[in-house]
């Protein structure tokens, strides 16, 4: 179904390109920068048009010509000077015309794929987490490439197929209004109620179009998931299961690729028997006139040309009619499915973010995740600034949406959450993580050099200090073991690299950074305990004049930080240092002597 939200009810980032949400103001957007290409592209698609449509106005005057001969053989040039010039000048000006066109085309059309795909990307960018946790990968990608792919050819229906198909039909009307005015009624009428049947068939197709570009999205996101999955399907035995799988989807696919191919079929029925009704008609209706000498034997030579050209720009009118309501309908599930409000937008009057000491206070935070389930409700917390910081509890306790809040990849419902005494709500996303690092469980890698990878941190680092950085994460042996060193490729998220050699990168990376706030969750998981310990080591000297906050499910590894902080079910149940918890002997020293290699345990006897 189109998209019926107004554009201004969209809640955009500041940042984001004011797309409209509705196809043909999108459209119309992306072409703002063409206008004098666009409307160069018209004149020359009506010479175009106007050159091939008068051709059979040339051969009537040429024929009308012969049938007047009565002139001796040696003055023929003479008298088919006149149409012999008129024709040589048609064809001479639909050459130039067509193939002026075609060089704006060549001028015009990357160009303007590019600025659609450029747009929606910087669109897709603003959106939070959330959004992206519900959408494949996949699919966005290939919405934003058949989006773009689809304002082309939108535009290109109607500047190089409609219009010069409505200059055709008009200039033949008037030519054959101008021979005889029955004649041109009847070709007049036609061609009307041609136009109003095909555009109210192709627009009952349009739906259809919309729900197969949808389906055909969701069967590429389905195979790129497949795809980035397929060492689990490997693993289990479950390749024959992933062919299955997606054989539900492409049967999907395949149904409603049915539909809308069965639904063009019949007006295919529609456009032939109306053609073939042009076709008889004009001719006999020109016969007819013939005869009764109201016509020349020119004019009847003229009208069955037009007809014919008119059926064969009928028939291309049908076809594009169908192509450009699937166009549309491509450009209209894309726009619906990428320019949606942002659920994180910064505030009209939001400043930078600026963190001197890395003090860190929630003050009566309520927060959900859907309605009616709470996860925090009135927190109250502070942590002071250089204070490094762990959090244990088991799974689902609160401890990564604690993280997450800081990170604003969400926003609380109430309350405040305050860096410096700067409310984040009111600073800029940018600024936020501009100063505060994370170095996740599972990082995720550019398919691009080990060099750019830890360069991500800091752009305008130099060479000597990005291999500082491996150096300091224990990445420099293997990097510099591997064929290409620093300019290797790692794959699509790092594939080619172990989990371990992953996370010293992502530790590189954060160390190159160097923000006042560093977040660690669980950043040496992945580590041999030897390396470990070392990196660890490394860490300390970094913390040491930052605010640290690491998530640990190993124990082992925060027991040395200055605070504590144990949650289970939304709330900081317990607070304190490694051995003022263990002196307690509560939740966290229950935690503590029941762990089994230094992991919590699934639950609490």
């Amino acid at each position: 179904m189109p998209n019926s939200t107004r554009d201004q009810d969209i809640r955009r980032a500041a940042e984001a390109p004011p797309l409209p949400c509705r196809p043909w103001r999108f459209v119309l957007f992306c072409l703002q920068p063409f206008g004098w290409l666009l409307l160069l592209m018209l004149v020359l698609e009506t010479g175009q048009a106007a050159g091939s449509i008068l051709v059979p106005y040339a051969i009537k005057a040429l024929m009308d010509a012969v049938a007047a001969q009565t002139l001796p053989v040696g003055d023929w040039l003479q008298t088919f000077k006149q149409p012999l010039l008129i024709l040589v000048g048609l064809n001479v000006a639909e050459i130039i015309s067509s193939r002026a066109s075609g060089a704006v085309l060549i001028m015009m059309g990357p160009r303007l794929r590019q600025r659609t795909t450029r747009l929606l990307f910087a669109y897709l960018q603003c959106h939070a987490p959330r959004y992206f946790g519900n959408h494949f990968a996949g699919a966005l990608a290939h919405r934003i490439s058949e989006t773009a792919m689809s304002v082309n050819h939108t535009t290109w229906a109607v500047i190089c197929d409609f219009w010069p198909i409505g200059v055709t039909f008009s200039v033949s009307v008037v030519l054959l209004l101008n021979e005889h005015q029955g004649l041109g009624l009847f070709v007049a009428g036609w061609v009307a109620a041609y136009v109003l049947i095909s555009y109210w068939l192709a627009t009952r197709c349009q739906p259809y179009a919309q729900e197969f570009a949808a389906t055909r999205s969701m069967v590429n996101g389905k195979i790129v998931d497949a795809v980035t999955n397929i060492l689990n399907a490997k693993l289990f035995a479950r390749l024959h299961h992933e062919r299955e799988y997606l054989d539900g989807f492409l049967a999907t696919e395949l149904n409603s690729a049915r539909r809308t191919f069965w639904y063009m079929e019949r007006v295919r029925w529609f456009q032939f028997t109306a053609a073939a009704v042009l076709k008889i008609g004009t001719i006999g209706y020109a016969l007819q006139l013939w005869q009764a000498g109201e016509i020349s034997v020119g004019a009847f030579a003229m009208s069955t040309g037009l007809a014919l050209l008119v059926i064969g720009d009928a028939r291309n009118l049908s076809r594009r009619f169908l192509e450009f309501f699937e166009y549309v309908g491509n450009v209209a599930n894309g726009v619906e499915t990428i320019v949606k409000s942002h659920e994180i937008v910064d505030s009209a009057d939001a400043k930078p973010l600026q963190i001197g000491r890395g003090r860190i206070e929630f003050r009566n935070v309520d927060f959900c995740y859907e309605p009616g389930r709470p996860v925090f409700q009135n927190l109250n917390l502070a942590i002071e600034p250089g204070q490094r910081v762990g959090l244990v509890g088991f799974s689902g306790s609160g401890k990564s949406t604690f993280v997450n809040l800081i990170l604003r990849h969400f926003e609380p419902q109430s309350g405040q959450i305050l860096i410096d005494g700067q409310d984040i709500l009111h600073a800029t996303q940018d600024s936020l993580h501009e100063q505060v690092s994370l170095i996740p469980q599972d990082p995720s890698l550019f398919h691009r050099s080990l060099r750019e990878n830890i360069g991500y941190g800091r752009l305008d680092a130099d060479m000597a200090e990005i291999a500082e950085a491996a150096r300091l994460a224990h990445a420099d042996a293997f990097i510099e073991a591997m064929p290409q060193g620093y300019e290797s490729l790692v794959g699509e998220r790092g594939v080619k690299l172990s989990g371990g050699q992953r996370q010293r990168i992502a530790i590189a990376r954060v160390m190159l950074k160097d923000a006042p706030i560093l977040i660690l969750d669980e950043a040496t998981s992945s580590l041999d305990s030897v390396t470990e310990k070392t990196i660890q080591e490394n860490l300390d000297q970094v913390m040491g004049r930052k605010t640290v906050i690491a998530i640990a499910h190993r124990l082992s590894t925060i027991a040395h930080l200055d605070r504590i902080l144990v949650f289970d079910q939304g709330r900081i149940v317990e607070d304190g240092s490694h051995q003022e918890l263990l002196d307690k002997q509560g939740f966290y020293y229950r935690l503590w002597t029941m762990q089994a290699g230094g992991f919590l345990p699934e639950e609490v006897a």
